[in-house]
């Protein structure tokens, strides 16, 4: 199906969104992109079509940064903000359905930042599409912490090659946040969902047993 273009109030000016509903929807999830892609990256893309294969409204929408051009994340005060506006749109674009917030990376990271400031409205549950729990090589868990303060259900889908999350590290800091958190482990997926060919798998399958995993989750009662 193809996206509906919406503008997001945002301060003095707005930003660009993509909303998409298909007829079935059953819940509707706000995405943000990643630090280094807009929504209209091929992943983006992908996850939006695939969740509204599944019954899932989306939209996606440009951080400031990225609205601008520009080549570096906004700061976290921006990003939250932006999140936030997206959030409120999102609410207004589909009242009727279960609301879910997250995203990719950053912006996962960013969402559930803004949800443990201030409990985003509505807002009934997070989905991670690769949280970013440390920098590639330097495997540490202070990126967690804002997760302690978030009382709304969260969702982990991860990789078990994302050299953004080590593994072990990441299921310890599930486990650490009780009965809130799932965590969905995509074997051999990297941080962008792709699999190595001698996995035996596709890229699209991974992603497939990803989304899957976020649609089942999306529909459970809360």
């Amino acid at each position: 199906m193809t996206p509906e273009p919406v503008r997001i109030p945002f301060a003095d000016a707005t930003l660009s969104g993509l909303f998409m509903r298909p007829p079935e929807a059953r819940f509707a999830y706000c995405l943000a992109h990643g630090a280094g892609a807009g929504m209209t990256h091929s992943f983006m893309q992908a996850v939006a079509a695939g969740l509204a294969a599944r019954g899932g409204a989306s939209l996606r929408f440009q951080f400031p940064s990225m609205e601008a051009g520009g080549r570096r994340p906004d700061r976290p005060a921006v990003a939250q903000a932006a999140v936030r506006a997206a959030v409120a749109t999102l609410q207004d674009l589909a009242p009727d359905l279960p609301l879910l917030a997250g995203g990719k990376s950053f912006g996962g990271r960013m969402t559930a930042a803004a949800q443990a400031e201030e409990p985003l409205p509505g807002v009934r549950g997070l989905v991670f599409l690769g949280f970013p729990l440390h920098p590639a090589g330097k495997p540490a868990t202070t990126r967690a912490a804002p997760l302690a303060g978030i009382r709304s259900p969260m969702l982990f889908v991860q990789g078990t090659r994302d050299a953004l999350a080590e593994p072990a590290l990441l299921a310890g800091v599930v486990r650490g946040l009780g009965g809130r958190a799932t965590l969905v482990a995509i074997a051999d997926a990297d941080h962008g969902f792709h699999v190595p060919r001698r996995s035996g798998r596709t890229d699209e399958a991974a992603l497939a047993e990803a989304l899957d995993a976020v649609a089942a989750w999306a529909e459970r009662p809360r």
